[in-house]
């Protein structure tokens, strides 16, 4: 017995020296909690020394520190310990510029700055309840060859970019003050965001996070205020975003809080945002891009720089505030995402559901669902929508005639660009089989507008529409071919 019992206690200690060989604390490489000093080389030996250990976690424990880039390799996970602050450098040279990567995109600089780093790397992490601060607003744009380059390329550092990877795991921490975007994942694949904190109103571009032409991606459980847009769905490069679900989440945005677009290139499908909350930030401060305090955009759905938009599905919504509780648009703005490639052909949105969504303190902008003459919108479904709009316009705060509503199909889609349209809540057009079932449109302060315009669409479906004005007067048919109402 006393063999067995020896042997089991060796067996317990060799194993928690294992697991201590591979969670490895930063201070044992000479990080230093002085904000005063870098612990750049540091963690990123830490990092090394993990990975060669084959793999494990990096520990941060309680306390301030501050890095430049910290590149993670296969098999690592960096963990912030509760207390624990992770703050970036303000200094250009902590932040090297990457070798460009293989995977190309409109946003690519020629090679990337970042404070967390990694390309192609496998099975990757970050967790723990300690903080990211990108101290954003003290990062300054570096000068291009020709002085400052475009605002979203020019050298500020983001808090995370992962390009090309897999197996990643983002949980627990909170994310703030970033120099431009907060979290970019381009091409990547398996990707979890978890129970994060985000808080982003520093600089320009504070986009909470930006999925870019991704692949098997969940979003859950996160809470995100930002002065840019909040969840961002993009396709920057040739590769799709796809098979990817957003889920109890709560977001608060000057801009567009949940979003696909602007960039398009490579389309999104198999989209499904659910059981959300959309709500005004809590930020004190005026909007960096001058947007309404309530938020521009609840849910936004763009296809503008070509691609193909397939299989969406919103529901279960709370939107609390801004101006166009729901933007849909098909443009033609045709940006390229290399100088090299062909311009993009006009491109597709189909096959899209909006249901279960409760919006009210909304303003006047109107929601919006349009294409563009010669390229419509495909099978959209709207059902059990209630909208409560502010209301309250008078003659000349709106557009009055829905015919000289402007295409705009080049511009940056926005419903900025249209303000207060014609119609009090829902602008429909060049549209091809859309079904309002169950819409509640209602106004706070009396609207001289029409509740709902159609301009341009075959086959429009609406059963149980609720609104202040009496039936015949909630619907104007401009060119609409085959309508049905119950």
């Amino acid at each position: 017995m006393k063999r067995k019992n020896v042997f089991l206690l060796l067996t317990i200690v060799l194993f928690a020296f294992h697991a201590k060989g591979n969670n490895v604390n930063i201070l044992d490489f000479g990080a230093t909690r002085d904000t005063a000093k870098l612990s750049t080389a540091a963690i990123n030996k830490a990092v090394e020394t993990c990975f060669k250990a084959g793999g494990g976690r990096v520990i941060i424990p309680a306390g301030n520190f501050k890095s430049g880039t910290i590149t993670l390799l296969n098999n690592v996970e960096l963990f912030l310990e509760r207390g624990a602050v992770l703050y970036a450098s303000t200094s250009h040279e902590d932040f090297p510029r990457q070798q460009q990567p293989a995977y190309r995109s409109q946003k690519d600089p020629g090679g990337w700055y970042a404070l967390i780093y990694a390309e192609g790397a496998s099975n990757i992490g970050i967790s723990g309840f300690g903080t990211i601060d990108g101290q954003g607003a003290r990062q300054a744009p570096r000068p291009g060859p020709k002085g400052a380059v475009h605002e979203d390329r020019d050298g500020r550092p983001r808090n995370i970019l992962f390009i090309s990877c897999r197996k990643i795991s983002v949980q627990d921490v909170t994310m703030q003050n970033s120099g431009i975007w907060n979290q970019h994942y381009l091409d990547c694949e398996n990707l979890i965001v978890n129970n994060i904190r985000v808080y982003n109103h520093s600089n320009r571009n504070n986009d909470a996070i930006d999925i870019d032409g991704c692949r098997q991606v969940v979003i859950s459980n996160c809470i995100m205020d930002t002065d840019d847009d909040g969840i961002t769905l993009k396709s920057t490069g040739a590769a799709p975003c796809e098979d990817v679900t957003i889920t109890n989440c709560i977001v608060s945005s000057f801009c567009a809080a949940i979003k696909c677009g602007t960039e398009s290139t490579g389309g999104f499908k198999n989209i499904l945002i659910s059981n959300c909350i959309v709500k005004p930030s809590a930020c004190p401060t005026e909007p960096i891009f001058r947007t309404p305090r309530i938020g521009q955009v609840g849910i936004a759905l763009e296809i503008v720089d070509g691609g193909v938009m397939d299989g969406v599905t919103v529901s279960n919504i709370v939107i609390q505030g801004t101006e166009c509780p729901i933007y849909v648009r098909l443009g033609n703005r045709a940006r390229k995402h290399t100088d090299a490639a062909p311009e993009p052909p006009r491109g597709k949105m189909r096959n899209i559901s909006l249901s279960d969504i409760n919006v009210y303190d909304a303003g006047n902008y109107s929601s919006s669902i349009t294409g563009i003459p010669g390229s419509a919108i495909e099978n959209i479904t709207l059902n059990n929508i209630r909208i409560v709009n502010r209301g309250g316009l008078k003659q000349g705060e709106y557009t009055g005639d829905p015919l000289k509503v402007p295409e705009l199909e080049k511009e940056y889609p926005a419903p900025d660009r249209w303000k207060n349209l014609p119609s009090s809540g829902f602008f429909i057009r060049h549209v091809n089989d859309i079904a309002l079932r169950d819409v509640t449109l209602r106004s706070l302060a009396t609207d001289p507008r029409m509740p709902v315009i159609a301009d341009d669409v075959e086959q429009l479906h609406i059963s149980g529409l609720r609104t202040d004005r009496p039936d015949a007067k909630a619907v104007q048919l401009l060119n609409v071919r085959s309508f049905k109402r119950k």
